[in-house]
Parts: C-alpha cells; sequence; structure tokens
C-alpha cells in the first residue's frame, strides 16, 4: 500500500485483510463514467415536463446514489420525469464509457477468485442492459437495482441482498462507492466502505462521509485485498 493511500485510510484497519471474498460496487461514476449522458437525459426530462428553465442538474447529482423517484421527491420535481430520463438514458447508453482501469481490474479479481456484484441506484434492469451493452455483465455475480430492493441507499438493504447472492458474510466484503449514500449504505450492512474518486469532481461529501479508505484510481483497490496465490 502507498504512503498516500496509507494517509488517505486513516485509522481503520479492518479494510484491509486476506478475509476480504467479496467486493460490491456502485454502477456510476465508479465502473462506469455516465453523467454526461445523465445530464443530457435530465435535462431533457426536464424540459418535457417541467418547461422552460434551466434544469438544476448540479443539485440532482448532489443526490447521487440515490434511486431517481426519491430524487425527484426530495428536489420536489415531478415523478413523470423519470419517464423521459429512463428513455433518453437508454437511447444514449451507447455514449457512456467504462472508467479507465476498471475492465482490467474486474478481470484481475475475478482470476483471485473473488465474487463481484454491483448495487446502483439505477433500476435493475436498466442496470444490467447496461453492463451488457459494455461487456461488462459476465464479470459480475449479481447486479441489483434499486427497485428491487424495499428501500434504496442510503438504506442497507441492496447491500445486504448483495451479500446475500454471493453468499458472503459483511465481515468478508467491502462496498466501493463514489457518494456518501454509499458510504452509509455499506456501513450500516456491516460491510467497509471505501470511497471512488476516479470519476467525480467534487470528493468533498464523500469524504465527510468518512470512508474507511479513498481510492484515486481501481488499480489501487488491489492493494486492500489479498495477495495472489503464488
Amino acid at each position: 500500500m502507498t504512503e498516500d493511500l496509507l494517509e488517505r485510510t486513516g485509522p481503520r484497519t479492518s479494510v484491509y485483510g486476506p478475509s476480504k471474498q467479496a467486493v460490491v460496487f456502485d454502477l456510476d461514476g465508479v465502473i462506469v463514467d455516465s453523467f454526461d449522458v445523465m445530464r443530457q437525459a435530465f435535462t431533457t426530462a426536464y424540459a418535457e415536463i417541467v418547461g422552460d428553465g434551466r434544469a438544476p442538474f448540479e443539485e440532482y447529482g448532489r443526490h447521487q446514489g440515490r434511486y431517481f423517484p426519491d430524487i425527484m421527491r426530495i428536489m420536489g420535481l415531478p415523478p413523470e420525469m423519470e419517464g423521459p430520463f429512463v428513455r433518453e438514458s437508454q437511447r444514449l447508453a451507447h455514449q457512456v464509457p467504462v472508467c479507465d482501469g476498471v475492465p482490467v481490474l474486474l478481470a484481475e479479481l475475478r482470476a483471485r477468485g473473488l465474487r463481484l456484484a454491483v448495487a446502483t441506484g439505477k433500476s435493475g434492469p436498466r442496470a444490467r442492459s447496461l453492463l451488457d451493452l459494455l461487456g461488462l455483465l459476465p464479470a459480475f455475480d449479481a447486479v441489483i437495482g434499486s427497485d428491487e430492493v424495499p428501500r434504496p441507499k442510503p438504506a442497507p438493504d441492496i447491500v445486504l441482498r448483495a451479500l446475500e447472492r454471493l453468499g458472503t458474510p459483511p465481515e468478508e466484503a467491502m462496498m466501493i462507492g463514489d457518494a456518501a449514500t454509499d458510504v452509509r449504505a455499506a456501513r450500516g450492512a456491516g460491510v467497509d466502505a471505501v470511497g471512488a474518486t476516479w470519476a467525480i469532481d467534487d470528493q468533498a461529501a464523500l469524504l465527510a462521509a468518512d470512508p474507511d479508505a479513498v481510492l484515486d484510481r481501481p488499480r489501487e483497490l488491489l492493494t486492500l485485498l489479498p495477495a495472489p496465490y503464488p
């Protein structure tokens, strides 16, 4: 582990150790850099449903990690925005890039025998469709959306469901996310919370949530996991 990573990890040490057997990932901002497409979809949905005026995407971005209907409720926007937002997100899905270094990381994790899941604020069908389009769906043992659990993030339900699907106890898992909601969901589920900063510009909210470790590049995750067998 580099000195910089040690400094950013803070006093907790449970995040590192040979007992880690599973990794649960958030999707947007961790596996894919979908924010440009989100902005386009949100702007179109706002214009169609609300009308004139500047779409408040910056405020929307502050709620990343939550389920879209919950964000609409928090922002006081019409729930009907979900229809055109999903339509445009799917139309533009081919423009969503995979974060640099993620495919290599996933391949290495699979080679080491770790079990992998996605727990996302998106709906399950949308998440699986996007990952399939990008050729990443086979890398994951489970992909779970916010519409497939009783309570979406920041509640721990989606992380607990992922652990159930993976057959992994909380102490043997960690969650990688780019938002405070991911940290809160991980903590509620009893798994280590690791912050990912490689696709976000404003790290303040994530760091304020006090994750157990903070990673600037995907490959740094390997320093927190069991070494491969010789």
